[in-house]
């Protein structure tokens, strides 16, 4: 565990560019991709958004302070929360509370600004999250650049249940019919049986949810199949 006592900044990667190199290998390492299309992505980091935040040990100059990585975007039509993506300590560091500290710090950063809730996906590090007090949530449309221009009815269709008809609805003129004739009096409905009682599960020691939802299976899955597990968090 890292030494309590440490010195550890969260600052963002536009004011640390001399960092931007060892931040792309960071991630490189992690998920592959090519070193210019990571520069590339970390170059729009911003104080607009999306966000790459990185934690530091100390704030002075000397060898690389670089301890991990995590990027915020907007999320659509939910101007009080933030998406958490690319989170990524690196690997000589694991095992020792780095990611924890991280995560701790980013929530604090979004607290600060204003932000009351965060989001994420994972694919397989739902049980890391849900120490940190994340619980399963619903999918959301992360938006890496948001202006306060863009219509709220615009950001809608971001969170719009896919299928659904989005078009306007024009009314038409048709003939009358003649009225059917009464329908029967239906038989009074039996009463609803009541609901089972809520499942509570715990996986791995952690209480994933009271809705019988578990940590270990979700409907969610990417377009490879893999799946997907979403999750929330309101700081």
């Amino acid at each position: 565990m890292g030494s309590v006592s440490e010195e550890l900044t969260l600052v963002p990667l536009h004011r640390r560019p001399e960092l931007l190199e060892a931040c792309a290998e960071l991630l490189r390492e992690e998920w592959g991709r090519s070193r210019a299309a990571r520069l590339h992505t970390l170059q729009r980091s911003s104080d607009s958004f999306p966000t790459c935040l990185l934690l530091l040990r100390g704030r002075g100059p000397g060898p690389c302070p670089l301890l991990g990585h995590v990027r915020l975007s907007r999320v659509a039509a939910r101007p009080h929360s933030l998406f958490v993506e690319s989170v990524v300590v690196a690997r000589a560091l694991r095992g020792q509370g780095y990611g924890r500290r991280l995560m701790e710090a980013t929530e604090q950063w979004a607290r600060a600004r204003g932000f009351r809730c965060l989001h994420l996906s994972t694919h397989d590090k739902q049980h890391f999250y849900a120490h940190l007090g994340f619980v399963l949530g619903e999918p959301v449309q992360s938006v890496a650049f948001l202006s306060p221009a863009i219509p709220a009815e615009v950001l809608r269709l971001f969170s719009t249940r896919p299928g659904a008809d989005t078009t306007t609805t024009t009314t038409t003129t048709r003939p009358r019919l003649p009225p059917a004739p009464p329908a029967r009096p239906s038989p009074p409905a039996a009463p609803a049986p009541p609901p089972p009682p809520p499942n509570v599960i715990w996986a791995r020691g952690v209480l994933a949810e009271s809705s019988g939802r578990s940590l270990l299976e979700t409907p969610h899955h990417d377009a490879k199949g893999l799946p997907i597990f979403w999750m929330k968090k309101d700081i």
